[in-house]
């Protein structure tokens, strides 16, 4: 008996382990087993027993837990296996952080009176500045706004899908009305989508009664700005395509006074608009039953855009990455809780930014014709080196058209080192072959075995399809800023 408590107390313990390294909870673990073998998988209540060392499973059970995190059995009856320490989170990569001194001289004082000079003498607009503080603040938080989760959770009862009537029956029940307008915009300029006017009226563009995801999206937004709000119609217009002439039309660079708020409300209503339409629960269930898939968006009536800022939000795993890119390089929405440096700058154009990133290469090469014969969805990992280390992507990106038919890029990607390691992989040399190879390839390589079959796992237990798939294609190289290619002149073209 003394054998079995002991036995079970170090299969437990590894279990809590992997389990929490991979940030799944008991009910999320329970659901996997589930989806798996609903005969042999265990209750919530019998996998914290596992973990406490109360219960010893029977081996299809075992066989069942040890498959998930891809894991022979035999591991976790191994009393002499030991745990590796909790992996420690990378820093963040980009730019580095500066210690701010003479504290003085950054008083809030100081800076109310030097920032709007500031921005005027580089040509920064109030938005895009803001927009950079939003999104550092998103990055810090890693997407993590659980006040704006719930208010979302209460209007929507954790409904998933909500269908164009439940979305209106919900603006009908707080009090907005619905009008329509005649768009007069060019296709593929800056297409006014929607409006609010206060204090009860969302003006919706007639064009999106044929685009039902962008139509839902619309009116969640403005459900959102009338809770959180109370509808005082602070809020901009909402734009289909970023365009260079209007932003600079819409005041210029230096910083108005609701630069900061508006673009704050735009970000608040966004993620209540996407928590309404995804609400946390249902949809990290959803994501593991369709392991990521970006394209299994359709069957929930939401548009890849929200779908790939929604992973991000709500994936246990936090080591995301997210563009939407406008040819010829403007970043119109950048998420990096992975650190991972960008392609070009948000507030600027980069001349010759690094054409080995996916988001580059579709759009030097956006097609013809309708989304249906655009490029396909494209997985790709990504060799990068940063300063004294190498890291390595994988990314999922896709060519689409938003409401005003224009080509954009959107992609989403995680940093794999985190992964490796959290699997009690030596990541630093997996990294490193894949390194070597790609280096010896000329910049891009076949994948070596043994780091293919760490990726496998690390697909398999974050449950993740496109790190799989991107197997399928050779390495890549990409430089982390456009003058600091690793590649020869020649194999950048």
């Amino acid at each position: 008996m003394g054998a079995l408590v002991r036995q079970g107390h170090f299969l437990g313990a590894k279990l809590r382990t992997l389990r929490k390294r991979n940030g799944l909870t008991l009910e999320e673990l329970s659901a996997r087993c589930v989806q798996i073998d609903a005969a042999s998988a265990p209750s919530v209540s019998y996998l914290s027993m596992i973990e406490n060392g109360q219960r010893v499973p029977s081996d299809d059970m075992l066989g069942l837990l040890a498959g998930i995190f891809d894991k022979p059995s035999g591991w976790f009856l191994d009393q002499n296996t030991e745990l590796a320490a909790e992996p420690k989170s990378p820093a963040r990569g980009g730019l580095a952080a500066m210690p701010l001194e003479p504290g003085f001289l950054f008083s809030h004082d100081l800076l109310q009176i030097a920032l709007p000079e500031l921005l005027s003498q580089t040509a920064t607009t109030g938005k895009q500045f803001a927009q950079l503080l939003i999104r550092v603040w998103q990055e810090t938080r890693h997407n993590d706004f659980p006040d704006i989760e719930r208010a979302a959770e209460q209007v929507g009862d954790r409904r998933m899908p909500l269908t164009v009537q439940d979305l209106q029956a919900i603006c009908k029940r707080l009090g907005l009305q619905i009008r329509w307008f005649e768009s007069q915009d060019k296709p593929a300029r800056a297409m006014v989508r929607s409006r609010f006017e206060a204090p009860n009226t969302v003006w919706i563009n007639k064009r999106l009664k044929a685009q039902e995801p962008r139509l839902k999206y619309e009116l969640a937004f403005f459900a959102g700005h009338r809770i959180m709000h109370n509808g005082d119609g602070l809020i901009s217009p909402h734009e289909a395509t970023w365009n260079e002439v209007a932003e600079s039309a819409s005041g210029g660079a230096g910083m108005g006074p609701q630069d900061v708020l508006y673009a704050w409300r735009d970000f608040e209503c966004s993620f209540f608009a996407a928590a309404l339409m995804c609400p946390r629960a249902p949809f990290r269930r959803f994501l593991i039953r369709e392991a990521h898939s970006v394209e299994a968006g359709a069957r929930l009536g939401v548009t890849s855009a929200v779908m790939m800022r929604r992973m991000t939000s709500v994936s246990p795993y936090r080591h995301w990455h997210f563009f939407d890119a406008y040819a010829p390089g403007f970043l119109r929405a950048v998420y990096r809780a992975n650190g991972i440096p960008l392609p070009w700058g948000n507030m600027s154009v980069v001349p010759d930014p690094c054409p080995r990133w996916a988001v580059f290469r579709l759009l030097r090469n956006p097609g013809t014709g309708s989304p249906k014969t655009a490029h396909k969805p494209r997985s790709q990992i990504s060799i990068m080196p940063d300063g004294d280390r190498t890291r390595m992507y994988c990314c999922h990106s896709m060519l689409t058209r938003d409401a005003a038919a224009a080509s954009h890029v959107l992609s989403v990607g995680v940093d794999l080192s985190p992964a490796l390691s959290a699997q009690g992989f030596d990541e630093t040399a997996l990294v490193q072959a894949v390194a070597d190879a790609c280096r010896k390839g000329g910049g891009d390589a076949a994948i070596p075995a043994q780091t293919r079959q760490a990726l496998l796992t690390v697909s398999k237990v974050l449950n993740i399809g496109w790190i799989a798939d991107a197997l399928s294609h050779d390495a890549t190289t990409i430089c982390s800023r456009s003058n600091h290619c690793p590649r020869s002149a020649q194999a950048c073209h």
